[in-house]
């Protein structure tokens, strides 16, 4: 998956009809936990230093909330991404001159369910438009 190109005319992505769809074969019996509940070691990892709670339990099963964890992808960053640990690092992150690209990754540290939420584009032109994604952002 090589994720949002940096440059375009890109917007704000949600992926809330795909994770619906995902819950829902999950409840018919046509997925295992073992298949919705696969997150990376590391994105549980960084679910508690990084993440954000968001008003929304578990979608399958009954738990822990969700922590939405964000990775910012751009020019000039790590190429696994950065993860920033604060709102003041995640705005500074979106007000760079470089165009980055910001994943919002809902986990359940405990289970590992892990779904992508949504995606938007931010810094160079986007800056402006990116304190009301992140605004929305978990």
């Amino acid at each position: 998956m090589r994720g949002f190109p940096v440059t375009g005319t890109g917007g704000r992505v949600e992926y809330r009809l795909a994770r619906n769809a995902v819950v829902s074969e999950f409840h018919k019996g046509r997925l295992s936990k073992l298949d919705v509940c696969d997150a990376h070691p590391e994105l549980i990892a960084g679910g508690p230093q990084c993440g954000r709670t968001p008003a929304r339990a578990m979608p399958h099963l009954r738990g822990p909330p969700l922590v939405h964890v964000t990775y910012v992808f751009g020019p000039r960053l790590p190429s696994h991404g950065r993860c920033p640990t604060s709102a003041t690092e995640l705005s500074r992150l979106c007000r760079r001159a470089d165009e980055v690209v910001c994943y919002v990754v809902e986990v359940c540290p405990d289970c590992a369910w892990n779904h992508l939420a949504r995606m938007y584009p931010a810094g160079g032109r986007h800056r402006a438009s990116a304190s009301a994604a992140r605004r929305g952002n978990g």
